[in-house]
């Protein structure tokens, strides 16, 4: 009987020494060995030690198991389930640190109108580099960048040759309307919103609080999802139609070679930090939950208040064995991907 290579000792073969923002696993098994996750395929055995990764990314041919899972639950690690290279998500586990930090800030950033269209402008400020939108108003930076959106699908037309007649998308269905272009760039586009949701849920925003888009439950994906069109989706579109490759597959490949080779997740981490964290705002909560108090702000949990013998100031100032010191993510992005799986021989197609 053939070795069972998944059960193979592991041995090391990246030591990981700062946290990484993702780790991307395709074709391989994922196990638990002590305090790290072992990710095991044909071609190579990977050790990463749990506590040091943001977020794992599983991609098409992945195994789990439960002690796996359990180990990066406890690491405060996100765990999401995704197509290839992380093109779509499927769905997500607990996000990083177990705090609701950044969350809150998102909703508080996104319920004041005044910080809303502060967050929206610097949006749109990504979009237009040396330009001032400080005092845009946000029927403007809409009119602004409609103008931009047409003069790029203009220059694309003109650099690659392939006619251009404008957008056409029917929503509900991006495939059901528009020239083969339009087609390629709603699969290009649908690619990039699994990236940027992947990357919200990982790092603990709310892909449904956006601030330019609203009323979706991707929102905020939409938000990020357009900082990147322009320099992503629209030119790949227009150069693969160039090169007579039209379909929603030719698409989604390009834009994982893209993500790849670009390091577009750590990017996506960085620029979302940018946006919702103002500079000395702390957006990492205790690992322990917390309870809100009207006057108080927040007193721990876990704590008998009808105990006499606790006070309230002990309670809601607890010693330095309850502190929990922030997790720092680094700009890496690791990608672990097994070889093609192999065909049944024809004894084995036919047999039973």
């Amino acid at each position: 009987m053939a070795d069972i290579w998944w059960k193979a000792d592991p041995h090391d073969l990246h030591r990981i020494v700062d946290r990484v923002s993702s780790v991307y696993a395709e074709r391989s098994h994922l196990d638990r060995d002590e305090n790290a996750v072992v990710i095991v395929n044909k071609r190579q055995t990977v050790r990463l030690p749990a506590a040091m990764i943001a977020v794992v990314l599983l991609g098409p041919g992945t195994r789990v198991t439960h002690g796996a899972i359990r180990l990066l639950a406890d690491s405060g690690t996100a765990v999401c389930w995704v197509g290839e290279q992380g093109v779509r998500m499927y769905a997500a586990g607990l996000g990083p640190a177990r705090g609701a930090g950044l969350l809150h800030r998102q909703a508080w950033l996104v319920t004041r109108p005044k910080e809303r269209l502060a967050v929206a402008r610097a949006m749109y400020g990504m979009r237009f580099p040396g330009e001032d939108v400080s005092t845009a108003t946000m029927q403007q930076l809409r009119g602004r960048e409609g103008t931009r959106i047409r003069r790029l699908y203009r220059e694309h037309a003109r650099r690659t040759g392939v006619p251009w007649d404008g957008r056409v998308y029917k929503a509900g269905d991006a495939f059901a309307a528009g020239d083969d272009l339009n087609r390629l760039l709603s699969a290009a586009n649908a690619a990039l919103y699994g990236i940027c949701h992947a990357v919200i849920v990982g790092i603990g925003a709310s892909p449904g609080l956006g601030f330019v888009h609203t009323g979706s439950a991707i929102s905020f994906v939409l938000d990020i999802a357009d900082l990147y069109k322009a320099e992503y989706t629209i030119p790949l579109a227009f150069d693969l139609m160039a090169k007579g490759l039209p379909e929603e597959r030719d698409a989604r490949l390009g834009l994982r070679d893209l993500v790849a080779g670009t390091k577009l997740l750590a990017r996506i981490v960085a620029d979302i930090k940018t946006l919702l964290a103002a500079e000395g705002t702390e957006t990492d909560t205790p690992a322990a939950g917390e309870l809100w108090d009207e006057r108080l702000g927040a007193v721990p949990s876990g704590v008998n208040w009808g105990d006499d013998r606790t006070s309230p100031a002990e309670a809601a100032f607890p010693g330095p064995e309850t502190a929990s010191l922030p997790a720092s993510m680094g700009d890496q992005h690791i990608a672990v991907i097994g070889p093609e799986f192999e065909e049944p021989d024809s004894d084995q197609r036919t047999s039973g």
